[in-house]
């Protein structure tokens, strides 16, 4: 199964040596990976049952979900280089995570039903079907866990802070990382939620501030924004 933005991966390929810079430009992914791991761990026990991270670029929050569930996580990425910086970064954190070059489309053929916990953290607003992808990641969950998103409103207020500012006035992410047009209202993204069978569970805003390195969950939904979804019993 195909659900695949070649030009993102190449994009995300090349940038694989900055993964792991935290003051580089990376760095914001960094600053609010507390915030989702946090965000994770009140609402799904990472012990009850296999992890995965969907979407996994680098291996930032993998590790940090690995560094919980010691024996039970799974990375998945197609971007290949990014994946070897995530594999090396593992052996050398000695954090053991089961790292795969492939989609939720493909994985969820032959892992259905299998996952407790399920994150995919700013990696919709980067492939050409969110449908398939929630879909695809409804069907990789257990009944009864639990899933997490994170992305990015479609706002001129989030264009002005996540294109302008951060790309090209900040620099605190690669320029390019971002389209518009690819952003994703809380509304079209509940809907697939919907669509694929899964119950809402919660939306919160995140808030970012980039000059003090801090972020926190908040009811803004306009700029960025993370959803607990659970699938039915």
């Amino acid at each position: 199964m195909r659900n695949i933005n070649d030009a993102e991966i190449k994009k995300f390929d090349e940038l694989a040596h900055k993964w792991w810079d935290t003051d580089g430009e990376f760095r914001a992914l960094h600053d609010i990976n507390q915030l989702r791991l946090d965000f994770i761990l009140q609402r799904s026990n990472l012990t009850s049952g296999p992890v995965i991270d969907v979407g996994c670029g680098g291996g930032i929050l993998t590790e940090s979900l690995a560094k919980i569930s010691p024996t039970n996580v799974t990375g998945i990425d197609l971007a290949n280089r990014a994946l070897e910086v995530a594999k090396l970064h593992a052996r050398i954190s000695e954090v053991e995570v089961d790292y795969r070059a492939t989609s939720a489309e493909d994985l969820s053929i032959k892992y259905g039903d299998h996952f407790e916990t399920l994150s995919c953290m700013e990696m919709l607003e980067h492939v050409p079907s969110i449908e398939e992808t929630i879909d695809s990641c409804a069907r990789l969950a257990k009944p009864g866990g639990n899933l997490f998103f994170s992305t990015i409103n479609r706002t001129p207020k989030a264009y002005l802070y996540l294109v302008i500012g951060a790309e090209y006035v900040l620099n605190i992410l690669p320029r390019g990382t971002h389209a518009y047009d690819k952003f994703i209202k809380p509304s079209e993204l509940a809907a697939c939620l919907r669509k694929s069978r899964l119950e809402i569970v919660e939306m919160a805003g995140m808030q970012y501030d980039p000059f003090r390195r801090t972020c926190s969950l908040n009811s803004d939904l306009s700029t960025n924004y993370i959803v607990h979804a659970r699938k039915p019993v």
